[in-house]
């Protein structure tokens, strides 16, 4: 029994078979659905992102941004088209965007992209049909973590009415002790900087934290911990569990129609359309 509790592969006996699953989902969403793909938000290799547009008429349609997890370290825009499919279905725009991967980037360098594709969409989606008063977000894992920082703006409005955060992580030195240490170094210097934990956030808006049942431990405390610190800050959260749901069930099933995970995701977009 693996006893790294972070380490999801050794939690997940179809591990494999859900990124397979999602891989080939993501490819038959991209030749189905209406998509500009790989539009610069940067000039970076890395700075890129995908647009999914609803069918019918194109303006001022809502916006929902999309962040992938991986551990920082793997996994790519690509790899979660599928997503659009609940989105657009909602009647909303599909933004999935990528960034570059630790540990041939720092911490500091991902957070900053997600943040400048976040001005790029209120900046430019407008030409592509959508309203850039009405964005939502989420993010699975490390894109939970990353999400984050696209609401976290304490003196002002983030631009931002709403956010599912999936199995995220908000406080990073648990991992500098996981496996991801070989990995990925998470430095001291990243854990205080970069932990949501240690943060503070755009008051105005609404954020739904969701784990899966079956997740390790870990990821239930840092669920519970991060939705405190939101509600004592005066954030309107809530917080889900997702029955017989683990870490890569979850994600799987944000694309899947009338699953638990898309059902929130669709009902926050559509809340907030």
């Amino acid at each position: 029994m693996e006893n790294d509790p972070f380490r999801i592969r050794a939690h997940v006996a179809d591990f494999d078979i859900i990124v397979e699953d999602i891989i080939a989902a993501s490819a038959r969403t991209r030749d189905r659905l209406n998509a500009k793909l790989d539009v610069p938000y940067g000039t970076g290799t890395n700075e890129t992102l995908d647009i999914f547009l609803p069918d019918g008429a194109r303006e001022r349609r809502p916006v929902h941004i999309f962040i992938h997890g991986g551990y920082w370290r793997m996994f790519s825009k690509r790899d979660y088209s599928y997503i659009a499919e609940t989105v657009t279905s909602a009647g909303a725009i599909a933004i999935i965007i990528d960034y570059a991967l630790m540990p041939g980037s720092r911490m500091a360098v991902l957070v900053d992209q997600v943040r400048r594709a976040k001005q790029w969409v209120i900046q430019h989606i407008a030409d592509y049909g959508g309203d850039p008063s009405r964005i939502t977000v989420s993010g699975h894992s490390a894109g939970g973590h990353l999400a984050t920082f696209l609401f976290h703006k304490p003196d002002g409005t983030s631009n931002i009415a709403a956010g599912l955060l999936l199995g995220g992580i908000y406080d990073l030195k648990p991992l500098q002790k996981s496996f991801l240490a070989s990995e990925i170094g998470i430095t001291d210097a990243e854990v205080e900087a970069f932990s949501p934990i240690s943060h503070h956030y755009d008051k105005g808006c609404e954020v739904l934290i969701a784990v899966g049942a079956n997740e390790t431990p870990p990821f239930h405390q840092q669920a519970a911990d991060f939705a405190t610190l939101l509600a004592a800050g005066g954030q309107k959260v809530t917080t889900r569990n997702i029955a017989q749901a683990d870490h890569m069930s979850s994600v799987r099933d944000l694309g899947r129609e009338d699953r638990p995970s898309a059902t929130l995701l669709k009902d926050l977009i559509l809340r907030h359309r």
